[in-house]
């Protein structure tokens, strides 16, 4: 089969860059991280993405505990919830549900046009799976998921809010628990000053037109944005939801060797009323 050509700088290479850090994270640490999708992927694909050192390390380790956690959060909420709505918010061609699906839930996959596009080529609709091309922040996304309170809906996002300014975020949270009751939503977050380590690392390279502007520093102040909100608590990033074994608390120290731990990101959970 002839491979699918990425060109550097397009839509294609940004949403497959996370894809690549969790292929990463399976090759240095096998056992220690599951995702055949993106090995699948990447051997459909002809991309020169290759970096080295201790920052793709970090990176890759990074990418692929984030969908540990995110996916540990779904399982969760579909042990009470079987027949739930699993919605992707900014999808990109992340493939989480793939590990929760219990046979029962149906997923939505929201983002962009040109993000669904590619992700209708390269994954296509599979079995309980919708894919919806749209702007979160348009909320007419709203009607499109076949919404059941008595079967539940879990959100989750990836990467995603870090770019929405925070009366965006303050809107659409507030929008959802008011639309969805008795959902969950589960995104990663990291305070002020993570944000501008991320303009000095793994942005750096980036389109200067490209900013980050949504942080958490209080939970509280997050709290106060809905009386629709029933709980928000917040996780660690790399601690939060599996334990370590020997091999993975190694791994663990060596990102916190070179990271400065308050700029750390973080999971965060808000139950709906």
């Amino acid at each position: 089969m002839e491979k699918k050509k990425i060109e550097k700088g397009s839509v294609q290479e940004t949403l497959l860059l996370p894809l690549y850090g969790r292929k990463r994270a399976m090759e240095m640490y096998p056992g220690n991280f599951n995702d055949l999708d993106c090995q699948r992927i990447y051997n459909e694909v002809e991309i020169d993405y290759n970096r080295k050192g201790i920052m793709e390390k970090i990176g890759a380790i990074m990418a692929a505990t984030r969908q540990y956690d995110l996916a540990s959060v779904c399982r969760s909420y579909l042990k009470n919830h079987p027949r739930a709505c699993v919605v992707n918010l900014g999808c990109g061609l992340d493939t989480t549900f793939s590990q929760v699906d219990n046979g029962q839930a149906r997923a939505y996959n929201l983002d962009f046009p040109d993000a669904i596009a590619v992700r209708n080529e390269l994954l296509g609709e599979r079995e309980r799976e919708t894919n919806i091309a749209c702007d979160l922040n348009d909320l007419s996304w709203f009607d499109k998921i076949d919404f059941r309170p008595e079967d539940g809906i879990v959100f989750f996002a990836s990467g995603v809010f870090y770019y929405f300014k925070t009366e965006q975020v303050k809107t659409l949270f507030a929008a959802m628990a008011e639309h969805f009751p008795g959902g969950k939503l589960v995104f990663d977050a990291t305070k002020k000053k993570g944000l501008k380590n991320m303009l000095k690392t793994w942005l750096k390279d980036c389109d200067d037109n490209i900013g980050v502007y949504f942080s958490v520093d209080e939970l509280s102040e997050l709290k106060s944005w809905s009386s629709s909100f029933s709980s928000v608590i917040r996780k660690g990033y790399l601690t939060g939801y599996r334990p370590l074994d020997k091999r993975y608390g190694f791994v663990l120290n060596t990102v916190f060797k070179h990271l400065d731990k308050s700029c750390m990101c973080q999971i965060i959970e808000i139950r709906f009323k």
